[in-house]
């Protein structure tokens, strides 16, 4: 089997990449493989000849969408619509990688993959046309993403959640999170150990929730970053509509799985121990 990973040196690609390993895996940059170009697509994904691609290109600066939709709609959308397009042509399977970002957060609990999406911005419904766009492979699989930390950092956003955090920290400044948002924290290499599970397993076709379990507010996932590295932080709670943002935010966008119970799923705190070891914030194995 041979895996194509787009989106290689990104936070989720960098662990998919070391998942699955280099003697299967073609890694590709955004300067190996230009998802808008249906022509650079298609030369690409013919040369290496994969038997499973996945597609984790995006542009996911949620606010940066609202004012550049259309940039959003060639990323997020045609670029998977291309990609599914190529993939169906080599007899290939595609995994796109969405996100908890297609629903209003209004539920009230965590999402399953059978909840019916409802997107409250750009980001959200470009991504969900991307979703409808892979599925024009017939071999496609959507595997829905939130809240991603991982050793690699976001690609275009600098870092992440946990090492913002723990930045503030060390430098003493105080830190002021919001405590109304929801979601689930997820640890990138879980993630890409789960899209691996989906693919060796041979799973059915569909869409799958691929985060770590349980759910937490940004402010409670601070309190737990900071509790585990033993940090005494100016720490205090603030409210989402205090911030600036032109996008409307999902109030609770948390996500569970019906699909990937014998996969192993573990709870986010022990994700973020086994992150916070990774990157030597945390002594020991």
């Amino acid at each position: 089997m041979k895996v194509a990973v787009i989106g290689a040196r990104g936070q989720l690609g960098t662990d998919l990449v070391k998942v699955f390993g280099p003697d299967v895996c073609a890694a590709l940059t955004h300067q190996d493989i230009e998802v808008t170009d249906r022509d650079s697509v298609t030369a690409v994904l013919a040369t290496h000849r994969p038997d499973v691609v996945i597609n984790t290109a995006a542009f996911h600066q949620v606010d940066a969408c609202e004012d550049d939709p259309e940039k959003a709609w060639r990323v997020n959308a045609l670029g998977a619509r291309n990609v599914a397009a190529a993939a169906a042509e080599l007899g290939a399977a595609c995994i796109y990688i969405s996100t908890d970002y297609v629903f209003d957060g209004e539920k009230g609990a965590p999402y399953s993959e059978d909840d019916p999406p409802r997107p409250l911005n750009t980001y959200g419904i470009t991504k969900l046309a991307g979703e409808h766009y892979t599925m024009l492979c017939p071999r496609y699989y959507v595997a829905r993403v939130a809240s991603l930390f991982g050793a690699a950092g976001a690609s275009g956003k600098g870092g992440n959640f946990v090492e913002t955090m723990v930045k503030k920290a060390r430098a003493g400044e105080p830190v002021r999170v919001i405590d109304d948002v929801f979601m689930s924290p997820t640890y990138t290499a879980d993630a890409a150990r789960l899209i691996r599970y989906i693919v060796t397993e041979g799973l059915p076709s569909g869409t799958y929730h691929v985060t770590n379990g349980g759910v937490c507010s940004w402010y409670e996932f601070a309190a737990a970053i900071f509790r585990l590295l033993g940090l005494r932080v100016d720490l205090a709670s603030i409210k989402s509509a205090s911030l600036a943002q032109k996008a409307k935010r999902p109030r609770c966008s948390a996500l569970t799985s019906s699909r990937l119970q014998d996969a192993g799923i573990r709870p986010w705190e022990e994700a973020l121990e086994a992150y916070l070891r990774e990157k030597g914030h945390l002594a020991g194995a």
